[in-house]
């Protein structure tokens, strides 16, 4: 079952048993948690029906004494563990319960960071009985999608340059990104169409001076624009520092190459392969003129070595603006 779906279906009171949702990305299992803990009861029923326990705090035997509670004066009890992957012998110590639920108990089990081994009779058993749902880490070509989804479905409409700025800036940790925009959209009225400007505004990124215009000026071998920005780097190192930079730019420059290999290039195909929207494609065509498929090569060692320098191997002093600097001199010239 979806992340969609599972909420659909408690939106709806459809409510199971068992729900074990486990995985990499915990926002997705924050909010599934949540959503139960604060609408499954109303507030008297909650007092005396709903549970919150943390694995590392809890024995096996008082998680199934109070599982297997009756709720009172109430059709159901919500009994919610945190932080179940610190509860030692979780998988076989639940089993017989799992085996034999007791309908009027919703067990929510949170276990974060990482996943049941899915060869488990515990996990096939929970499954039948009730929801297994694996929360996966949104990859970088996702993040940018994601994005304008969320804003889409709370009545919000993000600029594409928006997206990216924030995409670059916040990263894949998918809780402080959506963090981020709900303050957003509490400043903006909804139905708002969120600009850089909105972003420079109220989260703090400049819309001049970010990896993404880095990129745009890079791709139009604009050397004083390029300069301009990796000096207000060198200037704001705990904004910018020289990994992200790298990372940012391997991602770009291996999507150039990519583009110089691949036959079909209509815009379609290209944010395909890519894994980009089809508004961003224009910016690799111009980089792919301006860069040719052995200087991309090129670039892509030269941003090796400075990952490299930047952990300290071959450099022993030269600071993170100073390297990149270098770094973007040897990319434009």
């Amino acid at each position: 079952m979806t992340y969609n779906e599972i909420l659909q279906n408690l939106e709806k009171k459809i409510y199971h048993p068992i729900y074990v949702l486990m995985g990499d990305e915990p926002y997705f299992i924050d909010q599934i948690s949540d959503y139960i803990a604060k609408n499954v009861l109303d507030e008297a029923e909650q007092s005396f029906n709903q549970t919150v326990l943390y694995g590392k705090d809890t024995e096996l035997d008082t998680l199934l004494t109070v599982a297997k509670r009756f709720p009172m004066m109430a059709a159901n009890q919500v009994v919610i563990l945190k932080e179940a992957q610190n509860l030692r012998g979780l998988e076989d110590g639940l089993l017989s319960y799992v085996e034999n639920p007791l309908n009027s108990t919703i067990l929510v089990i949170c276990y974060k960071y990482k996943s049941i081994d899915k060869r488990k009779k515990f996990l096939k058993i929970a499954a039948q009985k009730g929801v297994v749902y694996e929360s996966k880490r949104i990859y970088d070509n996702q993040l940018i999608p994601w994005i304008q989804t969320y804003c889409k479905e709370k009545n919000y409409t993000l600029q594409p340059h928006a997206s990216a700025m924030l995409a670059e800036f916040l990263g894949t940790e998918i809780s402080k990104v959506a963090n981020e925009l709900d303050k957003l959209m509490i400043l903006l009225p909804p139905g708002s169409v969120i600009t850089p400007a909105d972003i420079e505004k109220n989260i703090g990124i400049s819309k001049d001076f970010n990896v993404f215009e880095l990129q745009n000026a890079l791709s139009d071998k604009d050397v004083v624009k390029a300069n301009r920005i990796v000096n207000y780097f060198g200037a704001n190192p705990s904004q910018n520092p020289i990994p992200k930079t790298v990372a940012s730019l391997f991602f770009y420059f291996n999507r150039v190459l990519k583009y110089h290999l691949v036959k079909d290039k209509s815009k379609g195909n290209l944010a395909r392969v890519l894994g980009v929207s089809p508004f961003f494609i224009d910016s690799y065509v111009k980089a792919a003129r301006n860069y040719p498929t052995k200087k991309t090569v090129e670039i892509i060692s030269i941003l090796r070595e400075y990952d490299l320098k930047s952990k300290g191997v071959g450099n022993v002093s030269t600071t993170g603006g100073e390297l990149q600097r270098e770094m973007i001199y040897k990319i434009l010239h």
